[in-house]
């Protein structure tokens, strides 16, 4: 069984700074992608960044400069840098990792339970 395990939310002031942490583990056989989703309440889930198993990127426009996504020194972890915090980056953010388990040749989404980011005024 794999699972995915997020920390590093918190409340910060407009301006400030959170770092997000996201660790896969159990049997995993491959990780082709990770990422982190958001969702406001009252709103749509959204794609916040991504990264490859080959290092490519991709943001929403609306985190664009002001987000990093890396992935850790071990293969399975993922970090979302979160910078120039703004009351409009309010929601709680999930990491996704696209990958296969091991004895499977099939990659599907796989998401942690989510963790509350809240941006003050």
């Amino acid at each position: 069984q794999v699972q995915l395990v997020e920390s590093g939310g918190g409340l910060v002031q407009a301006g400030g700074s959170l770092r997000l942490s996201c660790a896969a583990s159990g049997s995993i056989f491959s990780i082709n992608a990770m990422g982190w989703y958001r969702q406001a309440p009252g709103k749509q889930r959204e794609l916040v960044a991504s990264i490859t198993s080959g290092g490519s990127t991709n943001y929403a426009d609306s985190v664009k400069g002001r987000f990093t996504i890396s992935r850790g020194n071990a293969k399975n972890t993922v970090d979302l840098q979160m910078n120039s915090l703004k009351p409009e980056d309010t929601a709680v953010y999930s990491c996704v990792s696209h990958m296969a388990p091991v004895g499977s040749s099939h990659f599907n989404d796989y998401w942690g339970q989510g963790t509350q980011v809240t941006v003050s005024t």
